[in-house]
């Protein structure tokens, strides 16, 4: 067995647009990601001693060695797609300065591992400006509709949900992550426990350099239960690389409900693909 150890995959330190309704949060706010491989052994989180974010003019912030949760925002999501974690900490202080930032990791070990980024505004400011004119019209495009019920039939697996996407409706190239969790409201959401989600950073090198970009809709290819209620949210960006990203944007969440009955055909179908 291979000696396990703690090593970076990528970092997130970027601006957020947080564009969900009714949190008494403000929308201006940024946040920092460090994401790990896999270490050959033991959970990343039983390794680490601490993890600080840094940047221009003595800025510093922790990154709490706990599980993140929609009341802290601070922490570590087990993503079981890769076996491996990442932390996030999401900060409603307004959006950052330009410049470096570098997140500092310290294992119990001693050894301090770092990855750097420059924070830019202009990639950001251009996403953003295209999304605020069209925001309710992307909203409104998506399908299954907002709190939809999907008729008796539908089967439960490759399931399609579509949008309009902000090349098409504001001219603006971005790329999208989709997120589903079971749940009937957006504070029912789960982040650690995702029923599918679209992993375009991964995709990026496994499969499709482009990944995500100009994304008009998914196909959830896991099988989802019957007559139960699913909640997603998709994220805008401007970089399918989490190191080069200077802007996400949260957008509302919505829901559908599978159908509560599915045909023989359509289970059969489930079953093979």
């Amino acid at each position: 067995m291979a000696e396990e150890k703690i090593e970076i995959y990528d970092i997130m330190a970027c601006n957020v647009f947080w564009n969900f309704p009714n949190t008494g949060l403000p929308q201006e706010q940024h946040k920092f990601l460090v994401a790990f491989h896999p270490t050959g052994g033991r959970p990343v989180p039983e390794l680490i001693e601490s993890i600080r974010a840094k940047g221009p003019d003595g800025y510093e912030k922790e990154i709490a060695n706990q599980t993140f949760k929609a009341e802290n925002c601070n922490g570590h999501i087990f993503d079981r797609t890769t076996n491996s974690h990442w932390y996030m900490l999401n900060l409603p202080e307004g959006f950052m300065k330009e410049g470096e930032y570098t997140i500092e990791v310290t294992g119990k070990d001693g050894i301090v591992r770092t990855m750097s980024r420059i924070q830019k505004d202009a990639p950001g400011q251009a996403l953003l400006k295209a999304y605020k004119q069209v925001e309710n019209e992307i909203h409104g495009s998506y399908r299954p509709a907002d709190g939809s019920q999907l008729p008796d039939g539908t089967p439960l697996k490759d399931i399609e949900v579509t949008w309009k996407p902000l090349s098409e409706l504001a001219g603006q190239d971005a790329y999208y992550i989709f997120r589903l969790s079971e749940g009937r409201n957006a504070k029912e959401f789960d982040t650690q426990n995702l029923a599918w989600w679209d992993n375009i950073f991964l995709q990026r090198f496994t499969t499709d350099p482009k990944a995500g970009l100009n994304r008009s809709g998914v196909t959830i290819t896991n099988e989802l239960k019957a007559d139960t209620s699913y909640c997603h949210f998709t994220e805008i960006t401007d970089s399918n690389a989490m190191g080069d990203t200077n802007m996400c944007i949260f957008q509302p969440h919505q829901t559908f409900r599978t159908a509560a009955k599915v045909t023989q055909g359509s289970e059969a179908e489930a079953a093979t693909n």
